[in-house]
């Protein structure tokens, strides 16, 4: 049976953050720090783990803090786009980044058409492709109790499918994201092919469980098999031709306040059209990143529990 390994840690506790692999390693970027159980703004970090070393280091800084990035690698440079810059959901950005390795520089590129975060981006047919998220074009406070600190979150979920051509630095509008607007969704890219998975509609009671595949050679739709259960916010990547899903937003395990994130771990077989169910993750969480290098899929950082939080953990599943 396979079993879940435990690897060096975060040298920080983050959350929300942007995953990817680049030329064997492992970026970890932006994401929300956590201090005294108050969600802090979000940071610029690029933090870099190499699993052949078990070892992190720092690299060259976003160009400004961002939470709820959508990453992926095109042609060699990793992507950082749209974003939000306080919690919850607020101040979304967009911006579009991309850091070269060989340089260990950033570049400013063209602007996305609106601000927004907790976007699904994906590298496919020579474009980047952002999908859904959340504008957070309405504002709601919210009750965080007596002595609790000011929070407003941001809503307002699309159902939007933007592309970038890197050769002409031009955005462009694409076929929309059937079914409900959705925001923190699971995407992963197989051949020419974009999947995108899970989700929810604004709010964690409502996530989803559908499965929609995008073809970049038609430009259709079309709908795969569903995850096992709905889910949102966990972390994903593909290792060895199949899609991983793991963990999510949010379990309820009692009293609100004690709601526990997901541990469920799941495996799409693209020739089967069909999920089966892994080994649980050790912990729960939501709100974290994955990326496969060497034959292993990495789950880095994220929060235990509904809301806030943060942890430095890795966990590893070959």
């Amino acid at each position: 049976m396979t079993v879940w390994t435990e690897r060096a840690p975060l040298p920080e506790a983050r959350a929300e953050i942007g995953v990817a692999e680049l030329g064997g390693e492992i970026h970890v970027l932006g994401g929300t720090l956590q201090a005294a159980g108050a969600p802090l703004w979000a940071c610029a970090r690029n933090t870099v783990y190499d699993p052949a070393s078990d070892t992190w280091r720092e690299r060259s800084p976003l160009p400004a803090p961002l939470s709820h990035a959508g990453v992926a690698v095109l042609d060699g440079l990793l992507y950082a786009v749209g974003g939000f810059l306080e919690p919850v959901h607020m101040r979304p950005r967009d911006s579009v980044f991309a850091y070269d390795p060989a340089t260990d520089d950033w570049h400013v590129l063209p602007s996305l058409p609106e601000a927004i975060g907790s976007v699904a981006v994906a590298a496919a047919g020579g474009l980047l492709h952002v999908f859904g998220g959340r504008t957070s074009s309405r504002i709601v406070k919210l009750d965080t109790g007596p002595g609790g600190p000011e929070l407003s979150a941001g809503f307002g979920t699309v159902s939007t499918h933007r592309t970038y051509d890197p050769r002409t630095r031009a955005w462009a509008t694409a076929t929309p994201v059937p079914g409900p607007a959705r925001d923190h969704q699971g995407v992963a890219v197989l051949g020419d092919r974009v999947h995108l998975f899970g989700g929810r509609r604004e709010d964690i009671s409502d996530n989803l469980s559908r499965h929609d595949v995008y073809d970049t050679a038609t430009g259709e739709w079309w709908a795969a098999a569903e995850l096992p259960a709905p889910r949102s916010s966990g972390a994903y990547c593909v290792l060895d031709g199949r899609i991983r899903y793991v963990g999510g937003e949010c379990s309820a395990n009692g009293d609100a306040a004690s709601f526990d994130a997901y541990t469920d771990a799941f495996e799409y077989d693209p020739g089967a059209d069909a999920w089966t169910t892994l080994v649980p993750l050790p912990a729960p969480r939501h709100a974290f990143g994955a990326a496969a290098a060497n034959g292993t899929a990495y789950f880095i950082g994220g929060a235990p529990k509904c809301g806030g939080g943060a942890s430095t953990t890795v966990f590893a599943l070959g």
